[in-house]
C-alpha cells in the first residue's frame, strides 16, 4: 500500500489485534443470544399478553399469574413433577453413588473400558430408550412374557405401563448416567493419601468411608442430583409415552397442552416462566452450596475428625 492510499476497514482490523479478537468473539456471543436469551424474553412477554375470544391480544396484564395461582391444578401439577423428579434423583443417588465407588477405588484393570459401560446409555437416542421400555412393561412386552414362561403370572400385569412408577423407573434409567459422572469425577480426584493417612490412624474402612470420603465427594453428589433432578422435573416424553393419565400431572406435559390443545399461549408461557424461576433457583442455591463444601481446606478437617473418632 502506497503512502498517499488510505487504509480499508480490513487493513485497520488486521492492524488492531483486539480489534479482530472482539469481532471474532462478537459473533459465538450473538449466536448463543439470539438462541438463549431472546427466547427466554419472548416467553416473559407472553406471559403478561391475554387469550381472549380465542386470540391473543397484545394488552399487559397479570391475569395469567392470577390464574396460576389461584387455582389448585397448576401448583399442584408443580409438586407432582417435583415429587416424581426427587423420587428419580433418590434412586439415581442410591445406583450411581456405589457404581461410582467401585470404579473409582475397586476396579483397577479396563477401569476406562468399564466406565464408558456405564454411560453409553448417552450415546443412544433418548427416544429409542423411551421406547424401550414401553417395549419392556407392555402387556405382551417382555417381563410380561418372561413372568409367564416361567409361571409366576396366569395373566399379563396391565399396571406396569401407563404408570408413574414406569415413568420413574424410565426416567432413573435415563438419567443415573448424569448422576454418576459427576459423583465418579468427586472420587477420583480425592487423594489416596487421605484415606492411606486415615487407615494409618486406626481408622477401620467404613470410619474412613464416612469421614473422609462421603464429604469429599459431597460436591459430586450434589451436581449429580442437580442434574437428575432439574432434567426429570421438565422432562416430556417419558411422561408422554409411559405415564397414561399420569402424564397429564407433569408440568411438561401441561405447557405442551397449552400451547397445543388449549392454544392457551400467554397461560402456557406464564407457567413456564414460573418453572424456569425456580429451576434456576436450585441451580443458584446447589451452586452457593457447592461453593460453600469446596471452601475451608475439608481434607484437613477430615483427618482432624478421624484422629478424634479414632481416639488418637
Amino acid at each position: 500500500m502506497s503512502a498517499t492510499e488510505r487504509p480499508t476497514l480490513f487493513d485497520r482490523i488486521r492492524a488492531r489485534p483486539a480489534l479482530r479478537t472482539a469481532i471474532a468473539a462478537a459473533v459465538p456471543v450473538g449466536f448463543v443470544t439470539a438462541l438463549l436469551f431472546i427466547p427466554y424474553v419472548m416467553l416473559l412477554v407472553h406471559s403478561f399478553w391475554r387469550l381472549k375470544g380465542g386470540a391473543i391480544t397484545h394488552e399487559l396484564t397479570l391475569e395469567n399469574y392470577r390464574r396460576l395461582f389461584g387455582t389448585d391444578l397448576y401448583p399442584d401439577t408443580i409438586l407432582f413433577s417435583a415429587g416424581i423428579a426427587l423420587r428419580v434423583t433418590l434412586i439415581s443417588l442410591i445406583l450411581a453413588y456405589p457404581l461410582a465407588y467401585l470404579l473409582a477405588f475397586k476396579v483397577r484393570r479396563h477401569k476406562n473400558l468399564m466406565y464408558m459401560a456405564v454411560i453409553i446409555p448417552l450415546w443412544v437416542s433418548y427416544l429409542v430408550r423411551a421406547y424401550a421400555w414401553k417395549i419392556i412393561l407392555g402387556q405382551e412386552g417382555i417381563l410380561n412374557g418372561l413372568l409367564q414362561a416361567v409361571g409366576v403370572i396366569d395373566h399379563p400385569l396391565t399396571f406396569l405401563l401407563y404408570s408413574r412408577w414406569a415413568v420413574i423407573l424410565a426416567l432413573t434409567h435415563i438419567y443415573t448416567p448424569f448422576t454418576l459422572m459427576p459423583i465418579y469425577a468427586a472420587l477420583e480426584a480425592i487423594p489416596l493419601a487421605l484415606k492411606e493417612a486415615s487407615q494409618d490412624l486406626y481408622a477401620g474402612r467404613w470410619q474412613t468411608f464416612l469421614r473422609v470420603v462421603l464429604p469429599l465427594s459431597l460436591p459430586g453428589v450434589l451436581a449429580g442430583s442437580t442434574f437428575a433432578f432439574v432434567l426429570s422435573m421438565g422432562d416430556f416424553l417419558a411422561p408422554q409415552l409411559l405415564g397414561g393419565n399420569d402424564s397429564a400431572l407433569m408440568v411438561s406435559n401441561l405447557v405442551w397442552s397449552l400451547f397445543g390443545v388449549a392454544y392457551n399461549w400467554p397461560l402456557g408461557a406464564a407457567v413456564s416462566v414460573v418453572v424456569l424461576l425456580l429451576t434456576l433457583f436450585l441451580l443458584w442455591l446447589a451452586n452457593r452450596v457447592e461453593t460453600a463444601m469446596n471452601y475451608g481446606g475439608q481434607g484437613g478437617r477430615m483427618i482432624g475428625s478421624v484422629r478424634g473418632g479414632a481416639g488418637v
